[in-house]
C-alpha cells in the first residue's frame, strides 16, 4: 500500500523489506512496507504481536537494519540520522540506572554528547518541568511509581530536543488509570514541542486517542494492511472516547486488524 502525505517527509519508507536470519531459517518481519510520516505528525502502529510494528521504529532508529527497499529520516539514512541525533527513543522499559538519581539518568546521554555542565543543567531542568517532574530529580528510580519513570524517561529522550520522538510501547504495563493519564500528559507534550512521533501500541483507543494517523498492520510477515486519518481535534479529553467520531475510528482500525488476519 502506498500512502503519500503532502507534510515534509521526516520519514519515508519505499518497498522496505526486513528479514531476520534464524536458527530455524529466514523469517519475514516486515514486507514491501510504504509509508511517509511528515513533519509534526503523531503516528501510531497497532497489530498483533509479531507484525512487525516494533521492527519497524527499530529500523527507522538505526537498530535493525533492512534486507531492501529504502528507509530516509530527515533525508538521511538512518544510521545517518543517528549520529545527527535526529531521534530520541523510549523503550517498553523505563531502563532507569538504579544508581543515578533522575536528573544524573537525564544527563548521562547529554554527558557521553559532550554538553557543557551549564548546557546539561539547563536542559534536565527544561525537561523534568515539560513531563511534570520538576522537584523529583534528585529522586532515585525506585522512589518513583512506575507512571513516573516512564515519564522521567521520555525527558531523557528530550533532553537533546531532537525532532522526532519513537515510542515503542511506553505504557503497555501501567493500569489504566495511570495510561489514561500519561496519554493526556503526551497530548499536551507533543502540543508544546510540536515534534513528530511514531507510537507502537496493542490498545485501538490508545491509537485513536493519541494520533493524527493510524498505521494498522498485519501478522508477520508486517505489512501495512491500512493507513487512516483521524478527524478528531487536537485538543482531545478523555471523555472524546465516547464520541460517534472516536467509536468510527476505533471500529475502523478494528476492522483492519481482523482483515490483516484474514490475509494471513
Amino acid at each position: 500500500m502506498d500512502e503519500v502525505n503532502a507534510a515534509a517527509p521526516v520519514i519515508e519508507a519505499k518497498g522496505l523489506n526486513l528479514v531476520f536470519q534464524t536458527a530455524d531459517g529466514p523469517v519475514q518481519a516486515l514486507k514491501d512496507v510504504n509509508l511517509t510520516v511528515g513533519a509534526g505528525e503523531f503516528v501510531s502502529f497497532i497489530g498483533p504481536s509479531g507484525c512487525g510494528k516494533t521492527t519497524f521504529l527499530r529500523a527507522v532508529a538505526a537498530l535493525e537494519h533492512p534486507t531492501s527497499g529504502s528507509l530516509t529520516v530527515n533525508g538521511m539514512t538512518p544510521d545517518e540520522a543517528r549520529r545527527r541525533r535526529a531521534y530520541g527513543y523510549v523503550f517498553q522499559a523505563a531502563g532507569l540506572y538504579p544508581w543515578r538519581t533522575i536528573a544524573g539518568n537525564i544527563r548521562l546521554p547529554l554527558e557521553i554528547m559532550g554538553f557543557s555542565k551549564a548546557e546539561i543543567a539547563s536542559r534536565v531542568d527544561r525537561v523534568l518541568d515539560l513531563v511534570e517532574l520538576g522537584g523529583f530529580g534528585r529522586k532515585f528510580p525506585w522512589q518513583l511509581s512506575g507512571g513516573m519513570q516512564q515519564r522521567a524517561s521520555i525527558a531523557r529522550a528530550l533532553a537533546f530536543d531532537a525532532d522526532i520522538l519513537l515510542m515503542d510501547e511506553p505504557f503497555g504495563a501501567l493500569d489504566e488509570i495511570v495510561r489514561d493519564r500519561l496519554n493526556e500528559e503526551v497530548l499536551k507534550l507533543w502540543a508544546r514541542t510540536g515534534k513528530t512521533i511514531g507510537f507502537v501500541t496493542h490498545s485501538i483507543p490508545e491509537a485513536v486517542y493519541l494520533s493524527t494517523r493510524i498505521v494498522v498492520m498485519s501478522p508477520r510477515p508486517g505489512r501495512i494492511t491500512d493507513v487512516i486519518d483521524s478527524a478528531l481535534p487536537k485538543e482531545r479529553p478523555l471523555d472524546i472516547r465516547d464520541s460517534r467520531e472516536f467509536i468510527e475510528i476505533a471500529h475502523r482500525v478494528r476492522e483492519g486488524l481482523r482483515a490483516g488476519h484474514h490475509d494471513d
